[in-house]
């Protein structure tokens, strides 16, 4: 697993770069079927991160620009790399530097390994499993400085998230704050239900906190925030790798209706609404 953390860690080191010069330039917005926009960034960092996963192991790949492979197909990957090369390309046109890449390994539907990094404001967030003292998961500020080689002592250099309880539901004892993070551009009728209702049932306040893309759940799991609710789709490629870190300090993050943990390589690659908590 170490291996593949290495992998995952170049391969958004060489992809960065890219996607900063689109960035800082003029760029056009195109419409994806789904509505959703694309921008040669998305592009750019698709090609480079495939690539190098492909070449530096024998797993498949489930990217977010290589969404159309049937399932046919997938069923039979019991290993692959879900990859979102630019997560929160709302936030990338708007310029204001909410955006991240996304690369996760799974391993039989669950996230096992992920790679959060938001190139502004320079912010890595990794996780993986294994046997060892290491696992777990870290945050680390200044990742630019390696896009050329990563240290060996990388991990050493890095902030280990500290393991905590998963947020108590226990209507019994009223807390004093709840602090929810939302998405700066989803956001609707239904999580200002949700953050009324916690109001009501557990908290004296509720404060809310704002950010885009796969921050949000990583910010959680930081404990800079307590929950994140989520409702309406998103994608595979947009949940696993943040769904590793959060995993690494002992968080959950379930879907709403059943309360089970979100799956991958699923037929349908569609999350339900979630919690993160």
């Amino acid at each position: 697993m170490d291996r593949l953390l290495f992998i995952a860690l170049r391969a958004a080191a060489r992809a960065f770069p890219e996607i900063l010069s689109v960035y800082q330039g003029s760029f056009t917005v195109d419409t994806k079927a789904d509505r959703s926009p694309v921008t040669e960034a998305d592009r750019r960092s698709n090609q480079i991160i495939t690539d190098e996963l492909s070449q530096a192991s024998p797993y498949p790949i489930l990217s977010e620009e290589g969404r159309s492979i049937p399932f046919a197909e997938r069923r039979h990957w019991r290993r692959l790399w879900v990859v979102d090369p630019l997560d929160g390309t709302k936030e990338f046109v708007k310029r204001n530097g909410e955006f991240t890449i996304n690369i996760a390994f799974v391993e039989e539907t669950v996230p096992v390994l992920g790679v959060v990094y938001a190139p502004l404001p320079d912010l890595l967030y990794f996780a993986w499993e294994d046997s060892g003292a290491r696992s777990g998961s870290y945050r680390l500020e200044g990742f630019s400085k390696h896009a050329e080689k990563i240290p060996e002592d990388l991990v050493e250099r890095a902030v280990k998230l500290s393991h905590k309880e998963p947020f108590d539901f226990d209507e019994t004892r009223r807390r004093e704050t709840i602090t929810v993070i939302g998405s700066r551009s989803h956001r609707g009728p239904h999580f200002t239900g949700y953050v009324r209702e916690l109001k009501r049932r557990f908290a004296e306040r509720v404060e809310i906190k704002t950010s885009g893309s796969a921050l949000k759940p990583c910010l959680v799991a930081d404990g800079a925030a307590d929950i994140y609710p989520r409702f309406g789709p998103t994608m595979e490629w947009d949940t696993a790798a943040p769904h590793a870190v959060v995993r690494g300090v002992g968080k959950r993050m379930v879907a709403f209706e059943s309360g089970r943990e979100l799956t991958y390589n699923k037929e349908q690659l569609v999350n339900p609404s979630f919690l993160v908590y």
